[in-house]
């Protein structure tokens, strides 16, 4: 049996992610858009030893990042173009960092099966977001359009959304996908949900969508009660997020606040029985998981709810109603 020992090599190399993360951090890419191309200029402009610098431009240009034009002067390629990408670039600050450096925890989960995110920083991920406010604007900013994509408010639900007065966004971020909602649908008023610190950067998105009159802020964990009687608790991106134990409480403290007719609307975490599941960053982070179908039948029935439609719409769509 042949071992192919380059492609192992290449794939086990740790010397390139690395790389990129730092002159992501360093900004060397918006430099050389600005005309500096010189090592020692790039150095100077980023803070760094030339030396140095030019070792790490060196390894990336041997991996079609970057082109060494003539000794010593780099530029851009169609590669490291995209590192003048804000929502793309390596950056070993904020969010980004916090994903860096939380792969090295994997270990911890792929042993216990929860997240090791505190070894490294000291507290589980969302407190740590709490404790450090610019490294929780940059997670908002990240799960905004970069995030959740382009909010959909036009996700299908069964009846007629004219019958809809209330939606509450439980773990809505900043509030784009409820601010798309209710611009689109006039009659409607919201509630979001979220922790404090995410809660208060709302008022800007709400007073640019012009429905700041429709909106109530709740700003606390929606493992607390939820506001009470909407029709509907819309859950994007919010159950895969979290364990299995806390998915239930989530769902839990849905149920609990929903009146007999209201509906629950999954958009994300819980999968279709045959799809197979991967390995994600949000799973080392916070040791999150999507649940397959099947299980999140029995986990809803557990808490009075009772799945009544599965869709496809940019991603399964599940909605449950109180039993």
């Amino acid at each position: 049996m042949s071992i192919n020992y380059e492609k192992l090599q290449a794939l086990s190399d740790l010397c390139t992610p690395w790389c990129l993360h730092t002159v992501g951090t360093l900004r060397i890419a918006d430099y050389i858009s600005e005309g500096i191309s010189h090592i020692d200029d790039l150095a100077k402009a980023s803070g760094s030893d030339a030396y140095t610098l030019q070792n790490v431009m060196r390894h990336l240009v041997n991996k079609g990042v970057f082109e060494e034009t003539e000794p010593s002067r780099f530029a851009l390629n169609e590669v490291s173009r995209g590192l003048l990408e804000p929502g793309f670039r390596p950056d070993l600050t904020g969010i980004f960092g916090r994903m860096a450096y939380a792969w090295g925890t994997l270990p911890t989960y792929v042993k216990t099966g929860a997240s090791g995110y505190h070894e490294q920083f000291g507290l589980p991920f969302w407190e740590d977001l709490a404790a450090n406010p610019d490294v929780g604007k940059s997670f908002d900013d990240l799960m905004g359009i970069a995030g959740h994509g382009v909010p959909d408010p036009h996700f299908p639900i069964t009846g007629d959304w004219d019958a809809v007065q209330t939606v509450v966004d439980v773990g809505g971020g900043t509030g784009a996908m409820l601010a798309e909602i209710l611009r689109t649908r006039p009659h409607i008023h919201g509630t979001l949900v979220d922790l404090p610190g995410t809660a208060s950067r709302s008022a800007e998105v709400f007073q640019d969508a012009g429905v700041s009159d429709r909106v109530t802020v709740a700003g606390q964990s929606f493992f607390d009660p939820l506001p009470a009687g909407a029709d509907i608790y819309l859950l994007k991106k919010v159950l895969g997020n979290w364990p299995d134990k806390e998915k239930k409480e989530i769902l839990r403290r849905c149920a609990e606040a929903a009146h007999p007719s209201s509906r629950i609307v999954i958009m994300g975490g819980v999968t279709p029985d045959e799809e197979k599941h991967q390995l994600s960053i949000e799973m080392v982070l916070v040791g999150g998981k999507p649940i397959a179908l099947s299980e999140f039948r029995d986990m809803a029935r557990e808490v009075g709810l009772e799945i009544t439609s599965t869709q496809q719409h940019g991603g399964f769509l599940v909605e449950c109603q109180p039993v």
